[in-house]
């Protein structure tokens, strides 16, 4: 019975996964942000609900203190909750710490919250982090991460599940395998969830699809010491290429730190020791 903590789980593809892991017993830890579907959750998996925004850093860091005062152990993360393209020629929208909103959710909170757990991650070793990434995506362009010039959602979209597939591919070469694992995946297209919607494309795969690529991240046997992957639903895909760039992946680091030290978050290098 392991100890789970999937952010985003009060809708779609999280609250399916919740709903799946509770019945094979598995403890949760629900992240959301709207409370009432949050306690809905809860109610029905016996997960613990703690609600944040991850549109603010500081919220993210709220969200990772109240896992470590409460919990003695992690051995899952699934950093699942996330901003879709929007409404169909939706304007530019920014985070609570004045960022890009798809890249501040999308990749910044992940990216925070996940290396403020990584001390009680490798203290459940063997651990894993599992990204929610997508086939979607786009290179990034490090001279305009906001998004300031020609924006578009979908666009927006796309960049920041490549920033965040890189670092998984990142993280992954800094951690012990036996330690804590971290891949990455895209679960399915266009599933019936409130972010595709909100965005009117239509819908592709069913939910089922989506519930069962991930759900083989999380607690698959046959997955045990694999790292650094990317997922194209229950298959190893390939990724664009600008995510194996090792410059482009340093310069990236170097950035998103330098973008939390401008929201008043202290640099994460120390987390990781």
């Amino acid at each position: 019975m392991a100890e789970i903590l999937i952010t985003g789980a009060s809708d779609g593809l999280g609250r399916a996964l919740a709903y799946d892991l509770a019945e094979a017993g598995h403890r949760l830890i629900l992240h959301g942000r709207d409370p009432t579907r949050l306690a809905e959750v809860a109610e029905r998996t016996g997960g613990e609900p703690v609600r944040a925004d991850l549109s603010s850093l500081a919220e993210v860091r709220a969200l990772a203190d109240t896992v470590r005062e409460r919990h003695d152990r992690l051995d899952v993360l699934v950093n699942n909750a996330g901003v879709g393209f929007g409404s169909p020629g939706g304007g530019r929208e920014l985070s609570k710490d004045g960022y890009e909103l798809r890249f501040a959710v999308n990749y910044l909170a992940p990216y925070l919250l996940t290396r403020l757990l990584l001390p009680l991650l490798r203290r459940s070793a063997p651990a894993r982090v599992v990204n929610v990434a997508s086939a979607g995506q786009a290179p990034v362009d490090l001279d305009d991460l906001m998004m300031e010039r020609g924006y578009h959602g979908v666009e927006a979209y796309r960049r920041a599940k490549l920033a965040l597939i890189a670092d998984t591919f990142t993280l992954a070469s800094e951690l012990d395998p036996a330690e804590v694992t971290v891949n990455c995946l895209h679960p399915a297209s266009l599933m019936p969830t409130t972010m595709v919607r909100e965005a009117r494309t239509g819908t592709m795969d069913p939910l089922e699809h989506g519930l069962r690529a991930t759900r083989r991240l999380v607690d698959d046997p046959a997955l045990a010491g694999v790292t650094g992957r990317y997922y194209d639903r229950v298959r190893e895909g390939r990724a664009l290429a600008q995510a194996y760039d090792p410059e482009f992946r340093q310069r990236l680091r170097e950035r998103t730190e330098e973008l939390l030290r401008r929201a008043g978050q202290p640099g994460t290098r120390d987390d990781l020791a």
